[in-house]
């Protein structure tokens, strides 16, 4: 009898089984670093096709919105670096409105010329909301208001909207453009906090703005907070002060239907990635794993979305 078949005395696996196992083990690994690696590319690039879609809509539902609210067409700041034609409506013939808002839902422009930033600011700080852009966070003031309006945003996924946010000075201005008008604030200090150190969202005597990320790039160790204070005229007063509203809900709390949508994508990932597989060892034709590729890329660019919810908090 050969002894690829046999056992020895002492019980050691026969060669062929040694290799298999090795062979499997050694695709699986590969297999698994070939999906981290995707992911990764997904977190740094592919989130920012979401956001850019996103911004897209909310700038036209938000246009429209100021149109609405009568708001001038005149420029009264500068061109933003990066974004030609991007302009800021005059305070001119505004109809003061009041500032409350849905989450998700666009409530003003934020742009920083001296860093490039033009984008859509979308009401609460959710996953889902910072997905779609930077998210004011619910309990502080709105932009041009007394008090502090605070609005967060990512710093490396997403689109980063905050990526060069370190690059900020004392004196650069920084535009944020609501229903109410265009409001121009100077920039006073640039802080870094720990990440429970939530007192620069505390009410500030002075309309102020301040701006949070995760510091430093790619880590969420600390937070980068820049800090400005209005010198454009205050806000008329909205007819009806909208009840303050609650946090947000913690991102360390992944709701029930966020681990089944993930474990849905995951399993049709694995359905479809195993059947392509046997489909190419049955057939052995190099076309199943051309068409099979595209597929298989697709499903995990909708398996990694919803994965994400359920990773730590982080921007």
């Amino acid at each position: 009898m050969p002894a690829a078949w046999c056992r020895t005395a002492t019980g050691t696996l026969p060669p062929v089984t040694v290799r298999r196992v090795i062979h499997g083990v050694g695709t699986t690994l590969v297999a698994l670093g070939i999906l981290v690696l995707l992911f990764v590319a997904y977190e740094l690039w592919g989130t920012g096709i979401i956001t850019a879609n996103h911004q897209r809509a909310l700038r036209q539902q938000f246009e429209h919105e100021l149109q609405a609210a009568q708001v001038a067409p005149t420029t009264t700041a500068p061109t933003v670096a990066g974004t030609p034609g991007s302009t800021l409506p005059s305070n001119r013939g505004l109809v003061p409105s009041n500032p409350s808002a849905t989450d998700g839902q666009p409530i003003a422009i934020l742009q920083i010329p001296a860093i490039g930033v033009d984008f859509v600011v979308v009401q609460g700080t959710g996953v889902a909301d910072l997905q779609k852009g930077p998210g004011h966070y619910a309990n502080t003031s709105f932009p041009g208001n007394p008090g502090n309006a605070a609005i967060a945003g990512h710093r490396t996924t997403y689109l980063h909207p905050f990526y060069n946010l370190n690059a900020v000075v004392v004196g650069d201005p920084i535009y944020v453009t609501t229903a109410q008008g265009t409001f121009r604030y100077n920039v006073t200090q640039t802080l870094v906090v720990k990440p429970t150190n939530v007192s620069v969202l505390d009410y500030t005597t002075t309309p102020t703005l301040t701006l949070t990320t995760c510091n430093p790039r790619y880590s969420a160790a600390t937070r980068m907070v820049v800090q400005a204070t209005l010198v454009s005229p205050v806000a008329p007063a909205p007819t009806d002060r909208p009840e303050p509203a609650a946090a947000a809900p913690s991102t360390l709390n992944p709701s029930g239907s966020d681990w089944a949508a993930a474990l849905g994508w995951g399993l049709i990932c694995l359905v479809v990635g195993l059947g392509i597989w046997w489909l190419h060892r049955a057939y052995r034709r190099w076309w199943i794993y051309a068409a099979g590729v595209p597929v298989g890329l697709v499903l995990l660019f909708y398996f990694f979305g919803a994965l994400g919810p359920l990773l730590p908090a982080g921007y």
